[in-house]
This record gives structure tokens, sequence and C-alpha cells, in this order.
């Protein structure tokens, strides 16, 4: 009897042991505002510059009139290749050229207007900026984006009906001549003095209605599917509300834009933009933050600025704050009056690049230990936090908001820096997190953070430990694609 006993409990726990074996792991389910496949391939690029480059180069302002000569413009060594070669060289995924700004100067031969690089005297009226730039970018394997101005100081019909086709029509030569373009980048400067074809004037324009921007956004999806489209509030991508470079800790990729003072809708121009330095907890769209700052002063070259060019202490806090809270950087380099990147802005670039390669090239979790305190199963077991994939990700059970991940290392590391990543395809769900370390026998508090999102860089005093705890909690399961820890060197 007792033998029969014994065969009956083993081929139950037997049973119970192929039930557990067989059930099936469901996947986590989406949480909130998620992703499209154009905003993951943008989160992707991380860091890529913006390139002010028109009449204002040669003249000294920031924002011309729209009365400057065609041949104010005139570089001297225009150098499309040494420009793009500088950025890809320095690391830089792709790069916004202002083929228009708000004087109306054209950077290629529009059909549309004479205020373009076709009257002026710079290569006889032949030249292409924007097409010498796409093509440098094709060359370096870099990703090229247009910046074109709603704004248009020069036009005789800024605040008129025509002069949205007009705007409309030239916007159709830069989606339809240069090939892919990953963004078109809209601001929100509209209406106030200006040239406007020797009318000098002031013309204030009705900015929640008079652009019609869900047309323009029709056009570009269909002329460019592919792209993102940047302003105050999106479509794709919103200002991160500052031109000092920080995102702040709390930086929600989601986003619910809303009208400022006054207006009726949100639009560029007319939306609450400091709250893009926050996003929006459980906000309406995807709407991530790009962090836009100019390595000088000014957003054009002037000669007077060359002493003035951002120290690298001082481009590696902006990168911190930007790419380190989720956004991604659009950095400003403008070339120069001969057409190039001026020496000191291309040094500067390539210490910047230096000092990124040096302080991320050891993965010191690499090879370690991890369990977590709560797993959903194998395929999406904690080790695949330290696999180098970021297709992969370790998720914890729908119940499980608080759950906590230990690393254990196999000797004692210096440890300053941790890189977080959240599997965002399926929406963003960390609220805040909190590190300690082991030292001398017991746990430590060495640091905390808000949100993650695509990618979270935080900084602490060094500690010397085997050992990381993180706690988290969340909206819903966390999903984390990958965790690294660092020794960053000192600036």
């Amino acid at each position: 009897m007792k033998k029969l006993l014994n065969i009956a409990t083993s081929t139950m726990m037997v049973l119970v042991l192929a039930s557990s074996c067989n059930r099936k792991v469901v996947a986590p389910a989406p949480y909130g505002a998620l992703p499209s496949k154009r905003q993951m391939e943008w989160h992707q690029m991380e860091t890529y510059a913006f390139l002010h480059f028109t009449v204002n180069t040669f003249t000294g302002k920031e924002w011309g009139l729209g009365d400057e000569k065609e041949d104010v413009f005139n570089p001297t060594d225009f150098d499309a290749d040494q420009i793009i070669g500088t950025l890809a060289k320095a690391g830089f995924k792709g790069a916004i050229i202002t083929a228009k700004h708000h004087d109306g100067f054209c950077l290629w031969p529009s059909a549309y207007t004479e205020h373009s690089v076709k009257n002026s005297s710079w290569k006889n009226g032949k030249g292409d900026v924007v097409l010498a730039i796409s093509e440098a970018c094709k060359k370096y394997g870099i990703k090229f984006g247009v910046y074109l101005s709603p704004w248009d100081r020069n036009n005789a019909n800024y605040g008129k009906d025509e002069y949205l086709v007009y705007y409309r029509n030239q916007l159709k030569e830069l989606l339809t001549r240069y090939g892919n373009i990953f963004e078109i980048w809209f601001d929100g400067a509209n209406g106030g003095d200006g040239y406007y074809g020797g009318a000098k004037e002031k013309r204030i324009i009705d900015r929640s209605n008079y652009y019609g921007w869900e047309e323009t956004f029709q056009l570009v999806r269909q002329l460019q599917p592919n792209a993102v489209m940047f302003s105050d509030a999106g479509p794709d991508l919103r200002w991160v509300g500052n031109e000092h470079g920080h995102a702040n800790d709390s930086c929600w990729a989601t986003y619910t834009p809303l009208p400022d003072k006054g207006f009726t809708k949100a639009y560029a121009g007319t939306t609450q933009y400091k709250i893009g330095e926050t996003g929006t907890m459980n906000g309406k769209y995807w709407m991530p933050a790009e962090t836009d700052v100019s390595i000088r002063p000014g957003w054009f070259y002037h000669p007077t600025e060359d002493d003035k060019v951002k120290t690298l202490a001082s481009l590696m806090d902006i990168y911190f704050h930007s790419v380190g809270n989720g956004t991604s950087l659009n950095l400003n380099v403008p070339p120069d009056r001969t057409g190039k990147i001026n020496k000191t802005d291309s040094l500067r670039l390539m210490e910047f690049r230096s000092y990124l390669d040096k302080a991320f090239a050891n993965n010191l979790f690499k090879g370690s230990n991890v369990k977590a305190s709560d797993t959903r199963g194998k395929k999406y077991d904690a080790a695949k936090l330290i696999d180098g994939n970021t297709e992969t990700y370790w998720a914890a059970n729908d119940a499980k908001l608080n759950p906590t991940i230990e690393f254990t290392l196999n000797e004692t590391k210096t440890i300053n820096a941790l890189v977080l990543q959240e599997y965002i395809p399926l929406g963003q769900r960390v609220t805040g997190f909190h590190v300690e370390c082991f030292i001398d026998g017991q746990w430590k508090s060495v640091a905390q953070g808000s949100t993650i999102g695509y990618k979270k860089i935080l900084r602490f005093a060094p500690c010397h430990t085997d050992k990381v705890r993180i706690s988290f909690d969340a909206l819903a399961c966390p999903l984390l694609s990958e965790i690294a820890a660092y020794e960053i060197p000192e600036l």
C-alpha cells in the first residue's frame, strides 16, 4: 500500500510540474499611449544637430527682418562634407538644416520666390545648400531633416490665405526633392514686424487657426510618411520648453498639450510650453520631448562668440539632463561665414565624443548575477537586463508594481552612474526608482530618480561595492530592457 501511495504521489507531482511547464506565459499588455515606428526610430538616434545658416550668418543678426539682399549670403568656402563629416565623427545621427528662417531667405532655389540662393552671387546663383547637405548626409550615413519657418518676414502675402499656398508649395519642394527626411521642424515664432515685400509693418495672425496645421500635417504624412514632426505641440515631438538644454528628472514621453491663455487650440506658438519640461503622466499622446540648445550663445554664427563656445563640462551637463532624462538632444552647431563648422566648435565636438566613448565603454554589470523579486517567466527573466539587446526585457507579473532587482558582481567595483531603459513599445510605466549599494555589510541608499522612459542616466557619488539593488514604483508592471553600471571619469 505504501509503495502504491508513493507511486501515486510521484505521478501527481510529475503531472503538476508538466502542467506548470506547459502553462503559457502571457505577454504584458500595452499600457497607455504608445510610440509609432517613426517615433521609435527617432528615440534610438539620441543625438543630432541643428544647422542654423542663412543671411543672419553674414549680418550678425539672430532674426533677419526680411529686407536683406540676396547677395548678403556668400560663404567663401562652403563645404557640406566638412560640416556633415564633422557631425558624423562626433557621433551625431542626423542633421537638420534651416532651409528657411523667419527672414524668408531660402537655402534652395525655390520656384516660388526670388528671395533665395538662386539670386545670390554665391556659385553664380547655381548653389543649393539643402541639396549639398542632404547628399553629404547620405555619404556619411546620417539622417537628414529640414526646418521651414512658418513665419516669413519677406513675403508680401504673409497673413493672407495666399501665403498658406506659398508655404505648402515650398514644403512640397523640400519633401520631394531631397530624399528621405527624418524630421520636419516647425516653431512658434509667428507674426510681428517685418519687411513683407516693402510694406515694413507689423502683422498679427490668429495663431490658433491661420496656418491650418492639420492640412500641413497631412501633407507631410503623404509625402514623407516616416518623418517625425516637431513643434510646441507635436504631433510627433514636443518642445522641452526651454533653450538651455535641460529636461526634468520627471519627464514623461506621454503628453497632453494644452492651449495657452487666450488661445483655443494647442499648436506651435499657442501651447503652455512649460509643461513640455515634464510631459504628462498618463498623457493622451506619445509625444516625447526634443531638447534643442545651441553650442554658442546665439543660434547663428557670430565671430564675437568664438570664445564663448560651450565647454566640455557644459555640453556634458546638457547631455546628462537631456538624453539622460529620456529626451533626444538637438544640438545647434552653426556653420561660420566660410560655410564650414568653425574649428573651435569642431574641437569641442571631438572632446564631447571622446568623453562619451570613454564614459560608457565598460558596463560593470556585464557578467554579473542578476535576480528579481518577481519575474513573469523565463522569457522575461532578469538576465534580459544585461544581454545587450534592447528588444528583450525583464517583466514582473501584472500585480507587482514595486519589484526589486539585485545585481551581484564578481568583485568589488567603483560605480557612480547607472543607465536604465524601459521597454517603451509597450508604454512608459515607472514613476520612481531607488538605488542602494551593499557597503560595509549593509545596504546604503545612494540615489533615486523619477521617470525612465527610453533612457535614464543617473549619476551619484562613487560607491565601492559588489552588490547593487534597485527598487521600482510603477503605474503597471514594470518592463525594463537594459540596466548598466559605469564608473564615468571626472571632467
